[in-house]
Formats: structure tokens, sequence, C-alpha cells
């Protein structure tokens, strides 16, 4: 696998493709669940103030919804178009605290310098997992966190991703949180925990948002703690999830 796809993906989607990343979350169809994924990653890193590293952070909308938050941050990419893409969104919002680096974090050169880190759908593109995962572990300070916000089995075979793939010369994987914890207790972390799906646990434990009978059983409100406890405990490992590793 190339990484070239990931530095040229800004030249092959065109102005409007930029735009649509420039403008994330509120330009995606996915909209709610990020703003939902973003204010749990929020609960799960330590309070700011704090340095944090966004790793493959792309155009920087997760980088920008963090510095405004408090942290100090450093969005990493290995497009030099993204970064620069980051960069003006930063300066026309006027975000203090936030600067941008145009690295491979298979091969980064942080060491010790962060509090916490995150992967937001971006550990999925790697060519080598564990090389970016051992990276973000030596950035880390002792007792420093890593969130990973990633899809599960599947994602790399869908008709999406096919085309995506096929189109951008990108890598796709699918990259369950097993795989992610197994690879971090190898490297050294030394806590693991999996949250499977949380957006979707939000919207059964709501009853919005499912369709067919796990639709039907969550609107009623005794069952709906039940219902998402079942349909996650039931794949537990395999789903897309958030996984938080300690340093």
């Amino acid at each position: 696998m190339s990484k070239q796809g990931e530095i040229d993906y800004v030249k092959r989607i065109g102005e409007a493709g930029l735009a649509h990343a420039v403008d994330k979350p509120f330009s995606d169809g996915g909209c709610a669940q990020m703003l939902v994924d973003i204010g749990i990653v929020m609960h799960l890193l330590p309070p700011p103030p704090g340095r944090l590293l966004d790793l493959g952070c792309g155009a920087g909308w997760t980088s920008a919804f963090l510095a405004r938050r408090g942290y100090d941050v450093t969005g990493q990419d290995i497009a030099p178009d993204m970064v620069a893409a980051a960069q003006a969104a930063r300066d026309r919002q006027g975000i203090a605290g936030l600067r941008f680096v145009v690295s491979d974090y298979e091969g980064l050169a942080f060491d010790g310098e962060f509090d916490c880190a995150l992967f937001f759908d971006s550990l999925h593109h790697a060519v080598d997992e564990e090389a970016a995962l051992r990276g973000a572990w030596r950035a880390l300070r002792p007792g420093g966190i890593l969130v990973t916000h990633e899809p599960g089995e599947g994602h790399a075979q869908s008709p999406a991703t096919q085309a995506a793939v096929a189109a951008y010369g990108v890598t796709e994987k699918d990259m369950p949180p097993r795989h992610i914890v197994a690879l971090a207790r190898r490297i050294g972390f030394s806590r693991t925990r999996i949250l499977v799906n949380p957006e979707r646990l939000v919207r059964l434990g709501l009853g919005i948002g499912e369709t067919g009978l796990l639709g039907r059983l969550s609107r009623y409100r005794a069952l709906q703690p039940l219902v998402a406890l079942a349909m996650n405990f039931s794949r537990w490992g395999r789903l897309g999830s958030m996984v938080v590793l300690v340093k």
C-alpha cells in the first residue's frame, strides 16, 4: 500500500471536496454523530489545559474544536495541502493555541511532549498501524492518554470504502477495538478500555434513529438500556468504537 494517495488526496477531491473537508462536521451527513463523538472524546481526555496531539487531523476540524475547548493542540497530517487548508481555516477563525505540522504519523519525532493524543477516524488509513501507535506512545508523557475513534469490522469491504480506494488510492482498513488493544498491549500501554460505538448507544438509549426490531424495542423506555447492552456486547471487540489507552 502506498501513502501517496493520502498525500495527493486534496488534489483529487477538487475544490468542492476540500470545502466539505474544511467545513466538517457541519458539511457532512454524519454531523450529528460527529458532534456526539467529539463530545465523548472530550469526556475521555484529561481536562484542559494540556498539550494534545491530533494525529491524522486532515483539514483540522477536530483540532479546532479541541483548541477552543482549551487544549494546546498540535494537529499532524501527512498531506501538505490538508495542513495548508487547516492553517487557513484556523487563521480565518482566529483560533489560539493551535498549530499544524506536516509529518507521517508512522515516524513521529515527538518524545514525551504531550498529555494526550487522538486518532479520530485516521488510524485506519495507516499502512503500519503498529508504528503509528508506537509513535503516539513515544509522544505521550508517562500517564498520558490516547483515544482512538475508528471503524470496526466490515469497513474496508463496504462499497463506499472500495469506491474511495479506487478513486483516490488511499489506504482503508478495518480497525476494530480488539486489534487496537492487542497492539497497544504489545507496545507497552499500561491500561486499555473499549467503548463500543458510543454514539449508537446514545441513540439507542434515547430510542431514536433505529429501524427493525431494535428500533421497535428501543422505543420502550424500560427496555432501552437492555437493548443497547445486548446490541453492543454481542459484538464486543468488532464494532466501530472508541478505545482509551494509558501510557
